[in-house]
């Protein structure tokens, strides 16, 4: 149900620097929520949100305003925002979440801040970088750009969709086996599998979403060239 994209921000008065957590529930179900809010170098307000039902971790916010108490943020991939009033002690902050026409309740109160992450140790494999490529389906094109990390506890990527203006969101999973890579996207009900060529700057397959598919090639980023066989003189 929630993902999204890239950020920005601009806030004045109030704090509301630090974490949120709230509970959204629509049509019988309920959704986790933790809201991260920061501000940049600049001293503008940045975010970026969790969903640990949907296995979504630091999606981030489009955009996140403060103008008096009234904080607003929006999720343009998904439709979603958010609108509410920050109380007077600002430790909570009772609002709306809209998303596709419909609108429910939605509250946050401050979350204990949570202790300080191991630092996980990488451990990079032969595919870790940049890597490339266009969804093509006729009418529009999307640029896609998949940056994979690999740590002693396994592999992780995020996707950037630079013609969406959004950065560094999260796969779910990705795996490889031999040649072969996949990876999804839970948010979206989107996913790849590919094939990646001996050279190792190159991956060849499908990209999945929402029920139709359309043919993906990544192509690995400052890929060094192949050095040229010396030609044979007569």
């Amino acid at each position: 149900m929630l993902l999204s994209l890239f950020l920005t921000a601009g806030a004045h008065a109030q704090s509301v620097e630090g974490d949120w957590k709230g509970t959204l529930k629509a049509g019988g179900a309920e959704l986790r929520l933790v809201l991260h809010v920061s501000k940049d170098d600049k001293g503008e307000l940045r975010a970026t949100l969790d969903s640990p039902d949907q296995n979504s971790m630091g999606v981030p916010v489009t955009s996140i305003t403060l103008a008096g108490s009234t904080l607003k943020f929006e999720m343009r991939l998904i439709g979603g925002s958010y609108e509410g009033k920050v109380n007077a002690d600002q430790t909570g902050i009772i609002g709306t979440w809209t998303q596709g026409g419909s609108s429910a309740p939605l509250e946050f109160s401050r979350a204990a801040a949570s202790p300080e992450a191991k630092k996980r140790m990488l451990k990079p494999s032969d595919i870790d970088g940049e890597w490339e490529g266009t969804l093509d389906a006729g009418s529009q094109t999307l640029r896609l750009v998949l940056h994979i990390a690999t740590y002693e506890d396994g592999m992780t990527a995020k996707l950037d969709s630079p013609d969406q203006n959004a950065t560094g969101l999260p796969v779910t999973t990705i795996t490889r086996d031999g040649a072969k890579l996949k990876f999804e996207m839970k948010q979206i009900a989107g996913g790849f599998e590919g094939a990646i060529n001996q050279e190792l700057n190159s991956i060849s397959g499908t990209w999945t979403q929402g029920g139709g598919s359309l043919p993906l090639t990544l192509k690995r980023k400052n890929a060094a060239p192949k050095e040229k066989k010396p030609s044979s003189g007569m």
